[in-house]
Protein backbone atom coordinates (compact mmCIF):
# COMPACT_ATOMS: atom_id res chain seq x y z
CA UNK A 1 0.00 0.00 0.00
CA UNK A 2 0.72 3.03 -0.84
CA UNK A 3 -0.61 6.21 1.41
CA UNK A 4 0.17 9.98 0.72
CA UNK A 5 -0.06 12.93 3.08
CA UNK A 6 -2.07 16.63 2.54
CA UNK A 7 -1.89 19.86 3.99
CA UNK A 8 -4.38 22.17 2.60
CA UNK A 9 -5.52 25.43 3.76
CA UNK A 10 -4.14 27.99 6.04
CA UNK A 11 -1.07 26.85 8.03
CA UNK A 12 -1.71 25.94 11.85
CA UNK A 13 0.33 24.28 14.95
CA UNK A 14 0.04 20.78 14.81
CA UNK A 15 -0.03 19.74 11.50
CA UNK A 16 3.53 18.39 11.65
CA UNK A 17 2.47 15.98 14.14
CA UNK A 18 -0.56 14.87 12.49
CA UNK A 19 2.10 13.97 9.88
CA UNK A 20 4.62 12.42 12.00
CA UNK A 21 1.46 10.42 13.79
CA UNK A 22 0.24 9.14 10.22
CA UNK A 23 3.85 8.14 9.05
CA UNK A 24 4.89 5.90 12.28
CA UNK A 25 1.81 4.13 12.36
CA UNK A 26 1.50 3.20 9.02
CA UNK A 27 5.09 1.88 9.44
CA UNK A 28 4.79 0.50 13.26
CA UNK A 29 1.38 -1.11 12.39
CA UNK A 30 0.87 -1.66 8.70
CA UNK A 31 2.51 -4.30 6.45
CA UNK A 32 4.50 -2.81 3.42
CA UNK A 33 3.26 0.12 3.62
CA UNK A 34 5.05 3.37 2.09
CA UNK A 35 3.88 7.05 2.39
CA UNK A 36 4.30 10.28 0.05
CA UNK A 37 4.32 13.66 0.41
CA UNK A 38 2.08 15.42 -1.95
CA UNK A 39 3.62 19.38 -1.85
CA UNK A 40 1.54 22.26 -1.36
CA UNK A 41 -2.01 20.86 -0.72
CA UNK A 42 -4.47 20.31 -4.24
CA UNK A 43 -1.60 21.69 -5.97
CA UNK A 44 0.66 18.58 -6.12
CA UNK A 45 -2.05 16.61 -6.61
CA UNK A 46 -2.59 18.72 -9.84
CA UNK A 47 1.26 19.31 -10.72
CA UNK A 48 2.18 15.43 -9.34
CA UNK A 49 4.81 17.46 -7.21
CA UNK A 50 5.14 14.47 -4.16
CA UNK A 51 8.41 13.06 -2.53
CA UNK A 52 8.06 9.69 -0.56
CA UNK A 53 8.44 9.98 3.20
CA UNK A 54 11.00 8.04 5.10
CA UNK A 55 11.65 7.57 8.51
CA UNK A 56 14.21 10.47 8.63
CA UNK A 57 11.84 12.59 6.95
CA UNK A 58 9.17 13.07 10.04
CA UNK A 59 12.00 13.06 12.52
CA UNK A 60 12.15 16.02 14.83
CA UNK A 61 9.19 17.37 13.57
CA UNK A 62 6.48 17.72 16.48
CA UNK A 63 7.74 20.62 17.98
CA UNK A 64 7.57 22.89 14.96
CA UNK A 65 4.32 24.95 13.64
CA UNK A 66 3.11 25.26 10.11
CA UNK A 67 3.37 22.03 7.95
CA UNK A 68 6.73 20.40 6.23
CA UNK A 69 4.69 19.89 3.03
CA UNK A 70 3.75 23.38 2.53
CA UNK A 71 0.08 24.10 1.43
CA UNK A 72 -1.91 25.97 -0.47
CA UNK A 73 -5.99 27.68 -0.08
CA UNK A 74 -6.43 28.57 -3.60
CA UNK A 75 -6.08 25.53 -5.42
CA UNK A 76 -8.99 23.79 -5.68
CA UNK A 77 -8.95 21.00 -8.82
CA UNK A 78 -12.66 21.33 -9.71
CA UNK A 79 -12.10 25.14 -10.75
CA UNK A 80 -8.52 25.40 -10.65
CA UNK A 81 -7.39 28.80 -11.66
CA UNK A 82 -3.75 27.96 -13.05
CA UNK A 83 -5.49 27.57 -16.15
CA UNK A 84 -7.70 30.79 -18.00
CA UNK A 85 -10.65 30.29 -17.70
CA UNK A 86 -10.53 27.91 -14.53
CA UNK A 87 -11.21 24.87 -15.26
CA UNK A 88 -12.13 21.35 -13.77
CA UNK A 89 -8.46 19.34 -13.59
CA UNK A 90 -9.68 16.75 -11.30
CA UNK A 91 -8.68 14.33 -14.71
CA UNK A 92 -5.20 15.39 -13.77
CA UNK A 93 -5.35 14.83 -10.17
CA UNK A 94 -6.89 11.28 -10.88
CA UNK A 95 -4.21 9.96 -13.45
CA UNK A 96 -1.12 11.60 -11.17
CA UNK A 97 -2.62 9.25 -7.89
CA UNK A 98 -2.56 6.56 -11.13
CA UNK A 99 1.12 7.43 -12.34
CA UNK A 100 2.49 7.39 -8.21
CA UNK A 101 0.82 4.15 -7.09
CA UNK A 102 -1.06 5.87 -4.57
CA UNK A 103 -3.94 3.81 -3.10
CA UNK A 104 -5.39 6.20 -0.53
CA UNK A 105 -4.84 10.04 0.83
CA UNK A 106 -5.04 11.19 4.32
CA UNK A 107 -6.65 15.06 3.54
CA UNK A 108 -5.34 17.37 6.40
CA UNK A 109 -7.24 20.51 6.55
CA UNK A 110 -10.86 22.89 7.61
CA UNK A 111 -14.13 22.79 6.15
CA UNK A 112 -13.23 24.25 2.22
CA UNK A 113 -10.25 21.47 2.15
CA UNK A 114 -12.17 18.68 3.36
CA UNK A 115 -15.27 19.61 1.09
CA UNK A 116 -12.89 18.95 -1.87
CA UNK A 117 -11.54 15.98 -0.38
CA UNK A 118 -15.03 14.98 0.12
CA UNK A 119 -15.71 15.21 -3.62
CA UNK A 120 -13.11 13.95 -5.07
CA UNK A 121 -14.25 10.64 -2.49
CA UNK A 122 -17.13 10.73 -4.89
CA UNK A 123 -14.65 10.59 -7.86
CA UNK A 124 -13.15 7.25 -6.44
CA UNK A 125 -9.89 8.31 -4.75
CA UNK A 126 -9.63 6.77 -1.44
CA UNK A 127 -9.85 9.75 1.16
CA UNK A 128 -9.49 9.97 5.02
CA UNK A 129 -9.93 13.91 6.36
CA UNK A 130 -8.32 15.39 9.75
CA UNK A 131 -10.05 18.33 10.96
CA UNK A 132 -7.58 21.84 11.28
CA UNK A 133 -8.29 24.99 12.00
CA UNK A 134 -7.48 27.19 14.33
CA UNK A 135 -10.74 28.82 14.38
CA UNK A 136 -12.77 26.26 15.76
CA UNK A 137 -15.60 25.99 14.44
CA UNK A 138 -15.41 22.62 12.20
CA UNK A 139 -18.65 20.59 12.28
CA UNK A 140 -18.65 17.23 13.18
CA UNK A 141 -15.90 17.44 16.20
CA UNK A 142 -15.53 18.83 19.31
CA UNK A 143 -12.35 20.47 18.99
CA UNK A 144 -9.82 20.82 16.27
CA UNK A 145 -5.88 21.51 17.02
CA UNK A 146 -4.51 24.36 16.66
CA UNK A 147 -7.10 26.26 18.26
CA UNK A 148 -5.38 25.82 21.43
CA UNK A 149 -2.34 27.68 20.51
CA UNK A 150 -3.89 30.09 19.18
CA UNK A 151 -6.28 30.84 22.43
CA UNK A 152 -2.66 30.46 24.32
CA UNK A 153 -1.06 32.89 22.43
CA UNK A 154 -3.80 35.49 21.95
CA UNK A 155 -4.04 35.35 25.66
CA UNK A 156 -0.72 36.05 26.59
CA UNK A 157 -1.04 39.21 23.82
CA UNK A 158 -3.48 40.26 25.84
CA UNK A 159 -2.11 39.79 29.53
CA UNK A 160 0.58 41.86 28.12
CA UNK A 161 -1.70 44.53 26.86
CA UNK A 162 -3.30 44.72 30.17
CA UNK A 163 -0.01 46.59 31.64
CA UNK A 164 0.32 49.06 29.29
CA UNK A 165 -3.31 49.97 29.12
CA UNK A 166 -3.51 50.83 33.59
CA UNK A 167 -0.47 52.14 33.29
CA UNK A 168 -1.74 54.89 30.72
CA UNK A 169 -5.44 54.41 32.13
CA UNK A 170 -6.44 53.57 28.38
CA UNK A 171 -9.00 51.37 26.82
CA UNK A 172 -7.03 48.80 25.02
CA UNK A 173 -8.86 46.94 22.10
CA UNK A 174 -7.68 43.73 21.14
CA UNK A 175 -8.77 42.20 17.57
CA UNK A 176 -8.35 38.14 17.16
CA UNK A 177 -9.03 35.61 14.65
CA UNK A 178 -11.85 33.28 14.22
CA UNK A 179 -13.81 34.45 10.38
CA UNK A 180 -17.49 34.35 11.81
CA UNK A 181 -17.00 32.07 15.01
CA UNK A 182 -16.27 33.77 18.60
CA UNK A 183 -14.24 31.12 20.15
CA UNK A 184 -10.70 32.38 19.79
CA UNK A 185 -12.31 35.87 21.37
CA UNK A 186 -14.46 33.78 24.17
CA UNK A 187 -11.94 31.95 25.64
CA UNK A 188 -8.82 34.23 25.38
CA UNK A 189 -11.13 36.75 26.51
CA UNK A 190 -12.54 35.02 29.83
CA UNK A 191 -8.73 33.26 29.92
CA UNK A 192 -7.16 37.20 30.43
CA UNK A 193 -9.43 39.14 32.14
CA UNK A 194 -11.07 40.91 29.20
CA UNK A 195 -13.93 43.41 30.34
CA UNK A 196 -16.33 43.37 26.98
CA UNK A 197 -15.80 40.13 24.69
CA UNK A 198 -17.23 40.94 21.27
CA UNK A 199 -18.30 38.04 19.05
CA UNK A 200 -19.94 37.34 15.51
CA UNK A 201 -22.84 35.37 17.53
CA UNK A 202 -23.94 37.97 19.58
CA UNK A 203 -24.46 41.27 17.47
CA UNK A 204 -22.98 44.61 19.65
CA UNK A 205 -24.12 48.08 20.36
CA UNK A 206 -21.77 51.11 20.42
CA UNK A 207 -23.97 52.58 23.08
CA UNK A 208 -23.57 48.96 25.25
CA UNK A 209 -19.62 49.41 24.61
CA UNK A 210 -19.90 52.85 26.19
CA UNK A 211 -21.82 51.95 29.28
CA UNK A 212 -19.72 48.91 30.31
CA UNK A 213 -16.48 51.70 30.10
CA UNK A 214 -18.64 53.89 32.15
CA UNK A 215 -19.74 51.51 34.15
CA UNK A 216 -15.59 50.62 35.03
CA UNK A 217 -15.11 54.25 35.20
CA UNK A 218 -17.96 55.04 38.04
CA UNK A 219 -16.40 52.12 39.89
CA UNK A 220 -12.69 53.65 39.87
CA UNK A 221 -11.33 51.50 36.69
CA UNK A 222 -9.24 54.27 35.11
CA UNK A 223 -8.59 51.38 31.79
CA UNK A 224 -10.52 48.76 30.22
CA UNK A 225 -9.34 45.57 27.66
CA UNK A 226 -11.71 44.88 24.83
CA UNK A 227 -11.67 41.88 23.14
CA UNK A 228 -13.02 41.26 19.96
CA UNK A 229 -13.70 38.77 17.25
CA UNK A 230 -12.89 39.82 13.84
CA UNK A 231 -15.96 38.60 12.53
CA UNK A 232 -17.95 41.20 15.37
CA UNK A 233 -20.30 43.65 13.78
CA UNK A 234 -22.69 46.02 15.32
CA UNK A 235 -27.04 45.45 15.68
CA UNK A 236 -28.09 46.35 11.92
CA UNK A 237 -24.31 46.80 11.04
CA UNK A 238 -21.92 45.06 8.77
CA UNK A 239 -18.64 43.15 8.77
CA UNK A 240 -15.50 45.24 8.71
CA UNK A 241 -13.32 43.98 5.36
CA UNK A 242 -10.23 45.22 5.70
CA UNK A 243 -9.63 43.76 1.69
CA UNK A 244 -11.05 41.32 -1.10
CA UNK A 245 -9.57 38.64 -3.21
CA UNK A 246 -10.24 37.27 -6.24
CA UNK A 247 -9.11 33.36 -6.37
CA UNK A 248 -8.50 32.38 -2.61
CA UNK A 249 -10.60 30.48 -0.44
CA UNK A 250 -11.64 33.42 1.17
CA UNK A 251 -12.58 36.16 -1.24
CA UNK A 252 -13.53 38.57 1.67
CA UNK A 253 -10.57 39.11 4.07
CA UNK A 254 -11.86 40.70 7.56
CA UNK A 255 -10.31 42.88 9.87
CA UNK A 256 -10.80 46.32 11.17
CA UNK A 257 -13.27 45.79 13.90
CA UNK A 258 -10.95 47.34 16.95
CA UNK A 259 -10.34 50.74 14.94
CA UNK A 260 -13.74 50.68 13.77
CA UNK A 261 -15.06 50.61 17.54
CA UNK A 262 -12.42 52.58 18.99
CA UNK A 263 -13.06 55.32 16.51
CA UNK A 264 -17.22 55.51 17.90
CA UNK A 265 -16.58 55.23 21.33
CA UNK A 266 -13.60 57.57 22.18
CA UNK A 267 -14.75 60.92 21.86
CA UNK A 268 -17.72 59.33 24.31
CA UNK A 269 -15.85 57.75 27.33
CA UNK A 270 -13.31 60.42 27.93
CA UNK A 271 -10.38 58.13 27.68
CA UNK A 272 -7.66 57.39 24.96
CA UNK A 273 -7.87 54.34 23.17
CA UNK A 274 -5.75 52.28 21.30
CA UNK A 275 -6.34 48.91 18.78
CA UNK A 276 -4.09 46.01 18.48
CA UNK A 277 -5.02 43.71 15.88
CA UNK A 278 -3.02 40.15 17.15
CA UNK A 279 -3.29 38.43 13.40
CA UNK A 280 -1.37 35.55 12.27
CA UNK A 281 0.82 35.81 14.81
CA UNK A 282 -2.11 33.68 16.52
CA UNK A 283 -1.52 30.59 13.78
CA UNK A 284 2.75 30.92 13.68
CA UNK A 285 4.95 29.10 15.98
CA UNK A 286 5.23 26.28 18.30
CA UNK A 287 2.31 24.14 18.90
CA UNK A 288 0.80 23.61 22.91
CA UNK A 289 1.03 20.51 24.24
CA UNK A 290 -2.61 19.87 23.95
CA UNK A 291 -2.81 20.33 20.62
CA UNK A 292 0.46 18.46 19.94
CA UNK A 293 -1.25 14.76 21.66
CA UNK A 294 -4.62 16.04 19.80
CA UNK A 295 -3.30 16.32 16.30
CA UNK A 296 -1.29 12.59 17.14
CA UNK A 297 -4.53 11.48 18.17
CA UNK A 298 -6.08 12.74 14.98
CA UNK A 299 -2.94 11.06 12.84
CA UNK A 300 -3.35 7.58 14.30
CA UNK A 301 -6.75 7.56 14.43
CA UNK A 302 -6.42 8.32 10.15
CA UNK A 303 -4.04 5.62 9.77
CA UNK A 304 -5.79 3.45 10.84
CA UNK A 305 -8.83 3.72 9.27
CA UNK A 306 -6.55 3.78 5.87
CA UNK A 307 -5.18 0.43 7.43
CA UNK A 308 -8.81 -1.10 7.72
CA UNK A 309 -9.67 0.29 4.31
CA UNK A 310 -12.44 2.73 5.92
CA UNK A 311 -12.46 5.64 3.53
CA UNK A 312 -14.94 8.71 3.32
CA UNK A 313 -14.19 9.43 6.54
CA UNK A 314 -12.69 11.62 9.32
CA UNK A 315 -11.16 11.89 12.43
CA UNK A 316 -13.08 13.61 15.00
CA UNK A 317 -13.20 13.84 18.94
CA UNK A 318 -16.27 13.36 20.50
CA UNK A 319 -15.89 14.04 23.84
CA UNK A 320 -13.08 12.35 25.19
CA UNK A 321 -12.71 9.86 22.52
CA UNK A 322 -10.94 10.04 18.87
CA UNK A 323 -14.22 8.19 16.85
CA UNK A 324 -14.10 8.24 12.97
CA UNK A 325 -17.30 10.40 11.21
CA UNK A 326 -18.33 10.46 8.04
CA UNK A 327 -16.55 12.84 5.63
CA UNK A 328 -19.33 14.61 4.65
CA UNK A 329 -20.42 15.81 7.96
CA UNK A 330 -17.83 17.94 8.37
CA UNK A 331 -18.84 20.06 4.80
CA UNK A 332 -22.40 20.35 6.64
CA UNK A 333 -21.72 23.24 8.34
CA UNK A 334 -19.61 25.31 10.90
CA UNK A 335 -19.95 25.28 14.62
CA UNK A 336 -20.20 28.71 15.76
CA UNK A 337 -20.73 29.96 19.82
CA UNK A 338 -23.97 29.54 21.38
CA UNK A 339 -25.27 32.79 22.69
CA UNK A 340 -26.98 31.05 25.47
CA UNK A 341 -24.64 28.96 26.40
CA UNK A 342 -23.13 27.60 29.42
CA UNK A 343 -19.58 29.21 28.37
CA UNK A 344 -21.20 32.79 27.87
CA UNK A 345 -23.62 32.46 30.70
CA UNK A 346 -20.33 31.62 32.81
CA UNK A 347 -18.90 35.07 31.55
CA UNK A 348 -21.76 36.95 32.06
CA UNK A 349 -21.67 35.66 35.97
CA UNK A 350 -18.03 36.96 36.05
CA UNK A 351 -19.11 40.56 35.06
CA UNK A 352 -18.28 40.26 31.20
CA UNK A 353 -20.01 41.87 28.92
CA UNK A 354 -21.31 41.48 25.48
CA UNK A 355 -22.00 44.34 23.80
CA UNK A 356 -25.66 43.52 23.81
CA UNK A 357 -26.98 44.28 27.51
CA UNK A 358 -29.31 47.07 27.77
CA UNK A 359 -28.09 50.83 28.71
CA UNK A 360 -31.68 52.11 30.64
Amino acid sequence: MRVGILTGGGDCPGLNAVIRAVRRTLQHEGTDVSTVGIRDGFLGLITGDMEPLGPGSVSGILPRGGTILGTSNRDDPFRWRGTDPPSDVTDRVLANLRDAGIDAVVVIGGDGTLDIAHRLGELGVAVVGVPKTIDNDLAATDRTFGFDTAVSIATEAIDRIHTTAASHHRVMLVEVMGRDAGWIALHSGMASGGDVILIPEIPFRFESIVAAIDARKARGKRSSIIVAAEGAAPVGGGLSVYKRVEGGADTVRLGGIATRIGDAIEGEIGLEVRATILGHIQRGGTPTAYDRVLATRFGVCAARQVLAGNHGVMASLRGDEIVAVPLVDACGGRRRVDPTGSLVSVARATGIRFGDEPTD
